[in-house]
């Protein structure tokens, strides 16, 4: 049996697993892999902030507890959306070895 889609899908984004190497997410019917390589700012935040996700606008996402917002192409094509992280207080900091 199969069913026909009616409508549109009035699911918002839905962050659906986390892992060691990052998070899993639902969006428009799609899932989408957010590895920590490419996008760290949720390899150290709290669960309860990562599952906290809106959509703010068209293909535009917000993680409002952690302060990050991302488009859908920057998920899909990180290659050209080059990000620059600094983890707090690391900015101009020196390892010495």
């Amino acid at each position: 049996m199969k069913y026909a889609s009616i409508g549109t899908s009035t699911s918002g984004p839905e962050v659906t697993d986390v892992s060691s190497f990052g998070l899993w997410m639902i969006y428009q019917g799609r899932e989408y892999f957010l590895d920590y390589d490419v996008f760290p700012w949720f390899l150290n935040a709290p669960i309860k902030k990562i599952f906290n996700v809106l959509e703010e606008g068209i293909n535009h996402l917000r993680w409002p507890d952690l302060d990050v917002d991302l488009s859908l192409e920057s998920i899909e094509q990180p290659a050209n959306f080059p990000m620059v992280y600094a983890p707090s207080g690391s900015y101009g900091s020196t390892v010495i070895e």
